[in-house]
């Protein structure tokens, strides 16, 4: 029963992460930006090399200030 309460705990607190911040993929880091929206689209992004375009184009990045974080990484 313990085993089983501590599996549910970590994967809800998996879960939460996966449903409030995009964890985006960067030349020399990850970067993590908090979603306006609960959903799991765009929860993994990769953003190295050309791929950097995809993401201007996503409104749901868009709208969590995408751009000012690229910005501030000098991507």
């Amino acid at each position: 029963m313990k085993k089983i309460l501590i599996v549910l705990v970590i994967g809800g607190g998996l879960v939460f992460g996966a449903l409030n911040y995009h964890f985006i993929l960067t030349n020399k880091s990850i970067k993590v930006l908090k979603k306006v929206d609960l959903i799991f689209d765009s929860t993994f992004v990769d953003a190295r090399g050309a791929k950097k375009i995809k993401l201007y184009l996503n409104p749901a990045l868009v709208k969590a200030g995408v751009k000012d974080l690229l910005k501030d990484v000098g991507e």
